[in-house]
């Protein structure tokens, strides 16, 4: 497999400039009987836990809610989020690198949590990763001209 490193890692400043421009809303989520709005772009990673999807957010705060990781990745923008295994969707924005083995490829992201991505969708992740990083070209040299 061909490695794949993302050279630059985005600051916090860049993710919130880009995450309009990936129509990136924000999401209500349930808790604690009521109904909670997060920004999308602040969320790092969830991680399937059962009946229930627990967010990682960029400050480092955490949050559970009753919800399948299925249904909430139905709720998310597909050009940004990739899910890597039944357990994990990562955020791309906040992707740091990633390490191909000859046995699992893992990602790392930018608040240090490593993942791995499952045999069955390290192909797709790879063409999701190579589209998403060319978007990300375009939108940057666009803001550059303008």
């Amino acid at each position: 497999m061909k490695a794949t490193v993302v050279t630059h890692p985005l600051s916090k400043g860049h993710v919130e400039k880009l995450a309009g421009q990936f129509s990136m809303s924000d999401l209500t989520l349930p808790f604690w009987g009521c109904r909670k709005k997060m920004p999308m772009h602040r969320i790092v990673r969830l991680e399937g836990e059962g009946n229930y999807t627990l967010f990682h957010f960029s400050d480092g705060s955490q949050l559970i809610v009753s919800l399948t990781l299925k249904k909430m990745e139905s709720r998310l923008s597909p050009k940004v989020f990739a899910r890597l295994h039944k357990k994990n969707i990562i955020n791309l924005l906040y992707l740091d690198s990633v390490h191909p083995n000859e046995q699992q490829l893992s990602v790392s992201l930018i608040n240090g949590d490593r993942v791995e991505v499952s045999r069955r969708k390290a192909s797709r992740f790879i063409k999701h990763l190579k589209g998403f990083q060319q978007e990300l070209s375009m939108l940057t040299a666009l803001e550059l001209v303008a």
